[in-house]
């Protein structure tokens, strides 16, 4: 979708006069034609672009920029005087209901009321709407002011955004950060959904969790939905705060893990990625900015399913100062945890375990040479119910990965357990450009602790089926990072790269998202009020239902919008599907069809680099590709001639998008990996899966044994045509012999590579094996009627 229908789909009614007038500077970009148009020549040129045009269009552009940043300051204030005014009432309501309780209730007073929390929820709803809105409002807005620069650049040849850029930072409308708008609305909204009664519990992030199991699935959320995620969320769960006793400081949010592996064998990376049994990652983790004095040192060992455990992370604290000697072997495990044994905080048996887990640790970093690689720095968002782990959803935004190594002749991090050039300062802007990775995503987590059989909550499931997320099953932050940064030293890519180039953005699910209480004077262009794909008068405005002076600005506002994508609210505003649920909801020209060219791609790194070598083994090579493409060649033409039934084509029925059908055809993207490099398939291998290609190895013996008995039988008979037979039976136990245990070979290297090879079953042996045995039968029967003369009786 063109940004200006983009905006024309997205405005909210009551800022409709503060937005930038994107159609209007687009056509202060064309200048007037040379020569009048005729009919032969519709589009004659246009004037050059002069000094005087450029002027004119920078005034129209300030203007712009000074009416959306002034109403962007204004509405802010707005926001922050309501929330100020409905924390005073919470706590006046609170209040009341306190003195109550305690019986030290003034003289008529009485007990807040059900419908007095109700107004109180209205209230915060309302404001919480009205955050939202202002949020998309400056995205929007903040988008329309980047494209118009890059058109007015690209159409006139002058050069303004690096000028604009200043003036931008001069009136930073977007640069205001909502996060403390959340942390207060969501502390505010839980006392008035508790009415009064918040959960209370241990809201610590490290020091009482040492050892936890969770089901995590993760998530990314795009830039644009990153507010109303947030929005929505603390509606349901409170914002996690660690010290509610600290007015919220942005740094608090700040998480930095710094991973660890070897980099001559990239081992860690290498079992994380290919989720190997025992897989570990190692990394040392701090909270907030880089004066934390305590460091966590944590372990992430993967455990396969068939193995009865689950994944766990373990970690212990560490002083900052003595990160370097511990890793180095220099500080022993038992001067580590010599204060908390004095203390007497936690059990012997606590304490010994963590002594057992700090003595491994240190011993595999010490013994593997692990060095480290790869920072991630993000700043978190975790909405939990205090004391309860149920349901706990973090948000981790700007997330940053930064090499550690000191590989290339750099010195990045010394001998220092990490580099101390940067801080939390994102977004880094100190680094050269292969040393970091901005992440252009947010990365939801959603982890439950549910019993079994237990559902997770319905608006989790809402939430993880909208439009404001996409799916993307074990991301890992620390594997990413190290794929993009090592590109020279990490040739197995994860199985998410390909989904980097997707727009993950998705019409806007139906019925979800922010709504406003239904006495609330302002909604967005989501609401149902205003449903701008019906064309009868039986769907309004809420102002031309009341027949206010409003229903002008609906009506206006309507028309404007009339360039809305029309895919984006069929079948009643359902939701539409992404790009890979549209390609998984079609039916694809092969059954065999790969999403991903693994081995392909293993085919022509091959063919690549013995062209490189030379010699015989490369022509060798050509050739064996050269007579594959020409069977797969011939196969095709065979079936295409064979008087086969063909089956009858379905006409599209329009409600694929985003220029996948051609025709009555679905064109799917193949993902390719860059040359030298193979994109790895998760596959889950079990002792099932062996024992499965073993199973049909031995049937396959079986049956050629048996086979083997008939041809043992029909030699003693001694006849010719005993013989005969005989060898045929002979010939085709031996051929499915060796057939079968090729191919069982064959399929325990894929399996135990790890390799998702299309299709493991057999397509051609059993019919093979079928019609060799009929040919037998047949055969033997022939020449023993044709012996006996049955054919001159």
């Amino acid at each position: 979708m063109k940004f200006g229908q983009q905006l024309r789909t997205s405005l909210i009614r009551d800022y409709y006069y503060y937005y930038i007038s994107y159609d209007d500077l687009k056509n202060s970009l064309k200048t007037p034609y040379v020569t009048e148009p005729t009919p032969s020549d519709p589009h004659p040129q246009r004037r050059a672009w002069t000094e005087d045009d450029e002027q004119r269009f920078v005034t129209e552009l300030e203007g712009e920029l000074d009416k959306v940043f002034t109403f962007q300051r204004v509405k802010s204030g707005e926001i922050v005087r309501r929330i100020k005014s409905s924390e005073k009432e919470v706590n006046e309501v609170l209040a009341r209901q306190q003195r109550i309780i305690e019986g030290g209730a003034r003289d008529g007073e009485e007990a807040p009321s059900e419908e007095d929390f109700m107004l109180l929820e209205e209230d915060l709803s309302d404001v919480i709407a009205d955050v939202h809105d202002l949020a998309k409002f400056t995205q929007l807005n903040y988008t329309g002011f980047q494209k118009i620069i890059k058109k007015h650049d690209k159409m006139t040849s002058w050069h303004l955004k690096p000028v604009f850029a200043a003036r931008l930072k001069a009136k930073p409308f977007f640069k205001d950060n909502y996060d403390a708008f959340v942390v207060k609305l969501s502390k505010l909204y839980d006392l008035v959904r508790t009415r009064g009664n918040p959960i209370r519990g241990d809201s610590a992030a490290g020091g009482g969790q040492q050892n936890f199991v969770r089901q995590t699935t993760k998530y990314w959320v795009h830039q644009d939905n990153i507010t109303e995620l947030k929005l929505i969320i603390l509606k349901h769960l409170p914002v996690l705060v660690f010290n509610p006793s600290k007015e919220f400081d942005v740094k608090d949010s700040a998480i930095s893990s710094i991973y660890y592996d070897n980099t001559d064998t990239w081992e860690l990376y290498t079992g994380r990625l290919k989720k190997t049994e025992g897989a570990e990652a190692i990394r040392l983790r701090w909270y907030g900015g880089m004066d934390s004095e305590t460091i966590f040192v944590e372990r992430k060992t993967h455990r396969e399913d068939w193995t009865g455990e689950k994944s766990v992370k373990a970690r212990f604290a560490l002083k900052e100062k003595n990160v370097n000697a511990f890793l180095a072997g220099k500080m022993t495990v038992e001067s580590v945890f010599e204060k908390m044994r004095k203390d007497g905080k936690k059990s012997e048996k606590e304490i010994a375990d963590l002594e057992q887990l700090a003595r491994e640790i240190q011993y595999r970093v010490i013994t593997r040479k692990l060095k480290p690689v790869t920072r991630s720095f993000y700043n978190r968002t975790a909405f939990q119910l205090p004391g309860d782990a149920r349901v706990r959803i973090s948000l981790d935004t700007e997330l940053t990965m930064v090499r550690e190594d000191n590989l290339d002749g750099r010195q990045r991090a010394g001998k220092n357990w990490r580099r101390m050039d940067i801080g939390i300062d994102y977004p880094f802007p100190q680094l050269p450009p292969e040393d970091v990775e901005r992440f252009p995503y947010a990365v939801l987590e959603v982890k439950l602790q549910t019993q079994a059989g237990q559902e997770p909550p319905e608006w989790v499931r809402e939430l993880t089926s909208s439009h404001l997320v996409e799916a993307v099953p074990k991301f890992s932050k620390f594997i990413h990072g190290t794929a993009i940064c090592q590109p020279n030293r990490i040739n197995l890519l994860p199985f998410w790269m390909p989904q980097m180039d997707v727009d993950i953005r998705k019409p806007v699910s139906h019925r979800f998202g922010i709504s406003r209480p239904v006495n609330s004077a302002g909604y967005s262009t989501g609401d149902e009020q205003l449903d701008d794909d019906s064309d009868d008068d039986s769907v309004r405005g809420e102002g031309e239902e009341n027949g206010d002076v409003d229903s002008e600005d609906a009506r206006r506002l309507r028309e404007y919008r009339q360039g809305r994508d029309p895919y984006e609210y069929r079948n009643g505003g359902v939701n539409a599907l992404d790009v890979e649920e549209r390609i998984a909801a079609q039916p694809l020209n092969s059954e065999d069809y790969p999403l991903y060219d693994s081995d392909e791609e293993d085919e022509e790194d091959a063919l690549l680099a013995a062209k490189k070598a030379g010699g015989p083994k490369y022509w060798i090579l050509l050739s064996k590709q050269k007579l594959e493409r020409a069977g797969d060649l011939g196969l095709k033409l065979l079936s295409k001639i064979a008087p086969l039934p063909k089956p009858t084509p379905i006409p599209s029925n329009g409600a694929t998008v985003g220029g996948l059908v051609a025709g009555n055809e679905v064109q799917a993207k193949r993902f390719k990996a860059p040359p030298g490099k193979r994109i790895h398939v998760p596959v889950r291998v079990e002792p099932k899966v062996y024992f499965a290609a073993e199973r049909t190895f031995l049937s396959w013996l079986q049956f050629a044994i048996i086979l083997g008995s008939i041809a043992a039988t029909l030699l003693n008979f001694g006849d010719t045509v005993s013989l005969a037979s005989a060898w045929g039976f002979t010939v085709i136990a031996a051929i499915a012999l060796l057939y079968s245990a090729g191919l069982y070979l064959w399929r325990v290297d894929k399996i135990r590579k790890r390799r998702a090879t299309g299709s493991y079953h057999d397509k051609y042996g059993p019919t093979a094996l079928c019609v060799g045995l009929f040919a037998a039968v047949a055969v033997s029967f022939g020449l023993r009627i044709r012996e006996d003369g049955w054919f001159e009786r």
